[in-house]
């Protein structure tokens, strides 16, 4: 049997198995071409470590499928944060870590290198017959991560830099903030971490939709909004799952667009190659390299800003970003008495566009947008009051007609009127 430990080197190995068991389906031992067998058993089993008491399986002629089953009315911390809590080490880098807060265990404590380094080989390491040797290199890199992290600071006196770590930091009035944050913000696994570390433990939050993937893609989305703040263009790697193809793109990123209805998260950026808006789902994106700022950062996000009375989800046409085409929606949607709620849902759930009174029962909704096909979903919603549409695209109109006559089919009406 081959061995395999919880702890993992590489975040962006695990986060590819996780998309792929848990987000696009679970494939079987069989099914799972990728990598050998051998590493598939490791990488299940060290998931399933993790989330063992929401893990379910069912047996097809194919073989024994493993998914993920959650009920968000039951549980209220997302469970993929352990991925992001299992970061392997070696057992020099945990020793000297232990060490050196050993040695800085309050923040009035301060050392120089070589005063830290004194006290590692007099006080900890003389006991030993073949002890771990840290040579000054080490220990400067291993402070200069934790300074970079915020956890430990470099204070210069005359010629000296001494250390020392910074105050710690009362978070028990924050318990209800940080848990809000955790399970319902970008990067929350930051508020997972920082609940971690405080001593207040209540839970008043419970959440009707729940999107823990995205805790997935937290790494990344953290790279793009480094990039965002700091204005400079990246290289990442878009995979396609449709293609199965890897591709690197150079981008400028701009806005990050969530979706309250499925939680999906995409990249708003402007490709230079092609001189064009595009849109990027996050969870297919990896590898972010920052690279130089962009003078023009500013302009093309005013440029999106504008954009954005035009557009219903993600999507923007596919030509130059100066000139934009968009086509005209408008369907009209008859109510009974007392049906008043409908009026109020179209007001309440159209994100661009207008609702016009026609007479006392009757109501028209119409919008510019770049994709009518985006709107499609919810129009459906309205199927049984609209009673006359019109798009510019006629394509898309008479898909939806089309659409339409097929679940008549399937249902069996109209059928009698035929025969």
């Amino acid at each position: 049997m081959s061995s395999y430990s919880e702890l993992i080197k590489n975040f962006e190995k695990i986060r590819a198995y996780m998309r792929e068991f848990y987000i696009y389906g679970f494939k079987s031992r069989e099914d799972y071409q990728t990598k050998s067998a051998r590493s598939y058993d490791d990488e299940r089993r060290r998931i399933e470590s993790w989330l063992g008491n929401h893990m379910s399986f069912v047996r097809t002629a194919e073989g024994k499928n493993v998914f993920i089953s959650i009920d968000s009315r039951t549980i209220r911390h997302n469970p993929f944060y352990h991925a992001w809590k299992a970061k392997s080490f070696t057992d020099r880098d945990i020793t000297l870590h232990f060490i050196l807060f050993d040695i800085l265990h309050e923040p009035t404590i301060k050392r120089t290198v070589s005063g830290l380094l004194s006290e590692i080989d007099g006080k900890y390491l003389c006991g030993f017959e073949n002890p771990m040797v840290f040579d000054e290199s080490t220990v400067r890199k291993k402070l200069k991560e934790y300074c970079e992290s915020g956890i430990i600071i470099a204070e210069k006196e005359g010629r000296k830099v001494y250390y020392h770590r910074t105050e710690d930091v009362d978070l028990s009035a924050l318990s209800d903030i940080l848990h809000y944050f955790s399970e319902a913000a970008p990067c929350g696994v930051i508020g997972s971490f920082l609940l971690d570390k405080s001593e207040a433990k209540t839970e008043v939050f419970t959440f009707k939709h729940h999107y823990i993937t995205g805790a997935m893609d937290s790494g990344v989305l953290a790279a793009l909004f480094t990039a965002m703040r700091e204005k400079r263009t990246v290289t990442v790697t878009n995979c396609s799952q449709q293609k199965n193809l890897r591709i690197q793109i150079r981008l400028v990123p701009l806005r990050i667009f969530i979706s309250a209805q499925s939680g999906r998260q995409h990249l708003i950026s402007y490709v230079p190659s092609k001189n064009r808006f595009s849109s990027y789902r996050i969870d297919y994106l990896s590898d972010i390299k920052i690279e130089e700022p962009t003078p023009r950062f500013d302009e093309l996000r005013a440029e999106l800003d504008r954009m954005q009375n035009k557009i219903w989800g993600v999507s923007v046409k596919k030509n130059k970003w100066k000139i934009q085409n968009t086509e005209h929606v408008e369907f009209t949607v008859r109510i009974e008495e007392g049906e008043d709620y409908i009026v109020r849902r179209l007001e309440r759930e159209k994100r661009i566009g207008k609702v016009e009174r026609l007479d006392a029962y009757t109501y028209r909704f119409s919008a510019d947008v770049y994709d009518t096909s985006e709107l499609m979903p919810w129009i459906r919603t309205f199927i049984c009051r609209i009673v006359q549409m019109n798009f510019s695209e006629k394509a898309h109109e008479n898909r939806f007609k089309e659409d339409l006559k097929e679940m008549y089919r399937m249902y069996g009406i109209g059928e009698e009127e035929d025969e």
